[in-house]
């Protein structure tokens, strides 16, 4: 790789998706929309590189509308390329075409993957925006999106904030252990109070220049990204603690019996600093049911990648299936 990727790391709902969008109008940075695929591909072809996997990968829906064809992928990756090779291709085909310079990736799926992402992207960068857990998890929960068939995913605000916590401290152990120097925090509240001066930091940490482009990313979203982010078309807003007038003061309460010393290891003042015994009851029951389940999707989900099942229902796009532009 000529230069290092960048990877936008965040828990849904925490402003991933703006802050890709501003990265991504930066002149030398392609950041195309959420990919999924790796984890899923790793598992199917362990890792390796093959004329299988290129073939996989021209299936993919989101390979597709990115306008990546098999034979992109095995003219940029090269005889005797890694899986992490062929995975590159991708991406540089993308940032290429676009007459980019570096590219990344925005998913935050993978926040149950890092170690993953730098076995892939090796040496990549790390941008991790992180916003106030009560604010993200009413976002997730109040999502017109149509329910995914995923039951690991968070089931609400209780099991968010479990996923919540559980993902960021991941993160931040990954930073401390894996990619020291290679890693930068930001808060959503901070890039949308000042994003000028927090987008001006992050290209300082990235070997950029500041564009003023990057602040005028609403005005260039594609509409399609509107039913899911329809702020997108808007400058940032002030849309902070929000959970301090739409969140039940009992759910707020357990959310903070759980997630409560993460939010204040993060500058968040909590509501009930000293949870009630039956708060912490609460807290201790939805913990204990949310590893139960983590352990057994992580236990099979591997497996259910690799079957022929997985591949059609999730890996072959359809003839009628539309093309969004990046």
């Amino acid at each position: 790789m000529a230069a290092q990727p960048v990877m936008v790391l965040g828990v849904s709902r925490s402003g991933t998706t703006l802050l890709k969008e501003m990265l991504d109008r930066h002149s030398e940075l392609a950041i195309p929309t959420e990919s999924y695929f790796i984890p899923q591909l790793w598992d199917r072809h362990r890792g390796r590189a093959s004329e299988a996997l290129i073939q996989d990968l021209g299936k993919i829906a989101r390979v597709r509308e990115w306008g990546v064809t098999p034979d992109d992928v095995r003219r940029r990756a090269g005889p005797g390329a890694s899986f992490a090779d062929v995975i590159c291709a991708v991406y540089q085909h993308v940032a290429e075409s676009r007459g980019k310079k570096r590219f990344g990736d925005k998913t935050p799926l993978y926040m149950q993957h890092l170690d993953l992402l730098e076995r892939v992207f090796p040496g990549a960068q790390y941008v991790h925006i992180i916003r106030d857990g009560r604010d993200a998890a009413l976002s997730f929960v109040s999502m017109r999106r149509r329910p995914r068939f995923n039951w690991a995913r968070p089931r609400g605000l209780y099991d968010f904030a479990c996923s919540w916590r559980q993902e960021i401290e991941g993160a931040r152990t990954f930073a401390a252990t894996s990619v020291p120097g290679r890693y930068l925090e930001i808060r959503y509240e901070d890039l949308v109070d000042d994003p000028e001066t927090h987008l001006r930091a992050i290209c300082s940490f990235l070997g950029l220049h500041f564009e003023p482009a990057m602040l005028e990313y609403h005005r260039m979203v594609d509409p399609a990204r509107l039913e899911d982010h329809p702020r997108l078309a808007e400058p940032p807003k002030k849309n902070v603690r929000r959970w301090q007038k739409e969140m039940r003061p009992a759910d707020i309460e357990v959310f903070e019996a759980i997630a409560g010393k993460l939010l204040d290891a993060l500058g968040y003042e909590r509501a009930f600093p000293a949870p009630s015994a039956s708060a912490r009851a609460k807290a201790a029951t939805v913990e204990a049911a949310y590893r139960a389940r983590l352990i057994s999707w992580r236990g099979s989900v591997a497996v259910v990648r690799r079957s022929p099942a997985w591949r059609l229902r999730q890996m072959y796009i359809r003839r009628t299936a539309k093309v969004r532009p990046l």
